[in-house]
């Protein structure tokens, strides 16, 4: 792996804006990688991916020169493991909302002794430049990100307990369900005054872990705000966003 891998560059401080896309359709991601981001990730949660679409876009991402990162379904472990084999370098597990939670995410996505991923790479090895199995166990474990979703009341109240879990990377504040769990179900504001608060806590706590604060941030001014604050890893979508204001644009210049 002759570049520095997403994980290197993190812990290094560098700060990630990673895209986001929803469609299944692998050309999008690999015209996505294709620009300025850093990262681009593909969303199984509330996205349309499948297994499938998840590994081809995976491919097309790499081959494109940017490391491809995948949000798995609600307690989908399972496919964090297979979206490591398939070549991603991160994993975001949404609703991550127990130490229980936590550890069964590491469980998936590292191997032993540190976890009970199992063994069966092949993607990975070639879409990463991998030049053995030994190289692979030797490195995997720190060279892939294990990030859980922060996005409930739950989970913040165990911010600390779920960070001290060995294996988990960082955590990946998810602003719109964090809202709707802290104002009781009654508005999704992950933009609202009352928000700065826990999102600043978030950050200074994984900072005093040494682990990696995440957010999704939907459009620039919000993304700048997040690493402002001390988020290292920030997602910026989705793709029907980049779509529709690229469609805006090109409008305006005629009209």
């Amino acid at each position: 792996m002759g570049k520095p891998t997403l994980a290197a560059r993190l812990r290094a401080g560098d700060s990630i804006y990673s895209g986001w896309i929803a469609t299944p359709e692998p050309l999008i991601a690999e015209t996505a990688a294709r620009q300025a981001f850093d990262c681009v990730c593909v969303d199984m949660q509330h996205g349309l991916h499948d297994p499938v679409s998840v590994m081809r876009s995976i491919g097309g991402i790499v081959h494109a020169g940017k490391p491809a990162g995948v949000r798995v379904p609600v307690g989908d472990f399972a496919m964090a493991s297979r979206a490591l084999d398939m070549g991603a370098e991160a994993v975001i597990a949404p609703m991550i909302n127990s130490v229980a939670d936590a550890r069964a995410l590491v469980a998936a996505t590292k191997y032993p002794s540190l976890g009970e991923r199992s063994w069966g790479p092949a993607r990975a090895l070639s879409l990463q430049g991998i030049p053995d199995a030994a190289t692979q166990l030797a490195t995997a474990n720190d060279a892939t990100l294990a990030f859980a979703m922060v996005e409930t009341k739950q989970a913040l109240d165990l911010l600390d307990e779920i960070l001290a879990v060995e294996g988990i990377d960082g955590v990946f504040m998810g602003p719109s369900d964090l809202s709707l769990t802290l104002s009781g179900g009654k508005e999704v504001a992950p933009a609202a005054d009352w928000m700065d608060e826990p999102i600043r806590r978030i950050a200074a706590r994984a900072r005093a872990h040494g682990k990696i604060a995440c957010a999704f941030g939907a459009d620039p001014v919000r993304a700048r705000y997040f690493t402002d604050v001390g988020y290292h890893f920030v997602a910026l979508g989705p793709d029907a966003i980049y779509l529709a204001s690229g469609i805006r644009t090109m409008l305006e210049g005629l009209r």
